[in-house]
C-alpha cells in the first residue's frame, strides 16, 4: 500500500509538470494565406475556363502581387510552408537557391510568386513542403478502380451539382488582392467546409452505407490532418514565425483546427492584405 501510494504520488506530479508545461510553452504564430493556383493547373472540382485565366507574370498582377509580398513581409516569417509534397523538397531547394542567385525562370505559380519572393526578402535558408493527399480507405481504392462503380459515383455528384444549380468554373480574377482578401474572408472559408458535408459526402452505394463519408475522410479530412502534421514537423525554436501558403480550399479545415491547438497561434492575414491593397492603390495613383 505504502508503494501505491508513493507511485500515485509520483504520477500526479509527473501529469501536474507537463500540464503545466504545456500552458506556459510559448505558441509557435503560424499565418495561413489562402491562395487561388496562379498557374491554374486546374487540379480541383472547380476549375477555370482558359479565357478566365490570368497571367500573373503581366501588369497591373505583378504590382498586386509585390505588394502582397510586401505587406505579408511584416509578419516577419522565418519559416514559409507550401503546397508541394515532401518528396518535392529537393527539388524545391534547388529551385529556391536558384532563384536566390536571380537564375530562376520566372515561373507563374504562388510557390515562386510568394514564396520564393518573400523568403528571399526575408533571407530565409529554406522553403517547406508539407502538403499530403490523403490516404483512401480500401472500398473508396476499390471504386476508384472499377469504372462501373466510379461512373455511379461521378453520375450521383454530377446530379447534386445540376439540381443545386452550382458553379464549377471559377470568375475571372480582375484584383489579385482583392481576390486574396475575400478567399480569406472566414465567412467565405466557413461557407467551403460545409460543402464538404454535402455532394459526395451523401453518397451510398447500397442504402445505409457510408460510402461518400469514406470518400470525404480520406479525400480531405485526413489530407489536412496530415498536412498539419507535416507542419509540426517542421524544426523549430522559441520565436519562430510560420506562414503556411495553400489554395484558400485548405482553409476550412486547417485554420479552425491550427486555432485549437495548444502549440500554434494563428494569425490572419487579412490585415496584411488590406495594407496590400492600401499600397497597391498608393503605387497606381502616383
Amino acid at each position: 500500500m505504502k508503494r501505491l501510494i508513493v507511485l500515485l504520488f509520483i504520477q500526479i506530479i509527473v501529469v501536474s509538470s507537463f500540464g503545466q508545461s504545456a500552458e506556459t510553452r510559448p505558441k509557435t504564430k503560424i499565418m495561413t494565406l489562402g491562395v487561388f493556383h496562379f498557374a491554374y493547373h486546374n487540379l480541383d472540382r472547380v476549375k477555370t475556363a482558359a479565357k478566365d485565366q490570368i497571367s500573373v507574370l503581366d501588369e497591373p498582377y505583378q504590382s498586386q502581387i509585390a505588394a502582397i509580398a510586401k505587406a505579408i513581409e511584416e509578419f516577419r516569417p522565418t519559416i514559409i510552408a507550401i503546397e508541394l509534397d515532401p518528396s518535392k523538397q529537393h527539388s524545391v531547394d534547388t529551385l529556391y537557391a536558384l532563384y536566390k542567385l536571380g537564375k530562376l525562370t520566372p515561373a507563374k505559380d504562388e510557390i515562386y510568386q510568394l514564396a520564393y519572393r518573400i523568403g528571399k526578402k526575408l533571407n530565409l535558408p529554406k522553403i517547406y513542403c508539407v502538403n499530403d493527399w490523403g490516404r483512401p480507405y480500401d472500398n473508396i481504392q476499390a471504386m476508384f478502380k472499377d469504372s462501373i462503380r466510379l461512373e455511379k459515383f461521378g453520375n450521383f455528384i454530377d446530379s447534386l451539382n445540376k439540381i443545386e444549380g452550382k458553379e464549377l468554373l471559377n470568375k475571372k480574377v480582375s484584383n489579385v488582392v482583392d481576390q486574396l482578401i475575400e478567399l480569406n474572408n472566414p465567412l467565405s472559408i466557413k461557407e467551403g467546409l460545409g460543402s464538404y458535408l454535402t455532394d459526395g459526402f451523401l453518397y451510398e452505394e447500397n442504402p445505409g452505407d457510408f460510402t461518400g463519408v469514406d470518400f470525404e475522410t480520406g479525400r480531405w479530412f485526413n489530407r489536412n490532418l496530415r498536412i498539419i502534421r507535416n507542419i509540426q514537423r517542421i524544426p523549430r525554436t522559441a520565436g519562430d514565425r510560420i506562414l503556411v501558403i495553400f489554395g484558400a480550399g485548405h482553409m476550412n479545415l486547417l485554420n479552425p483546427l491550427l486555432d485549437i491547438s495548444k502549440e500554434f497561434e494563428l494569425v490572419s492575414p487579412l490585415p496584411y492584405l488590406e495594407k496590400a491593397s492600401a499600397l497597391n492603390t498608393i503605387c497606381h495613383s502616383n
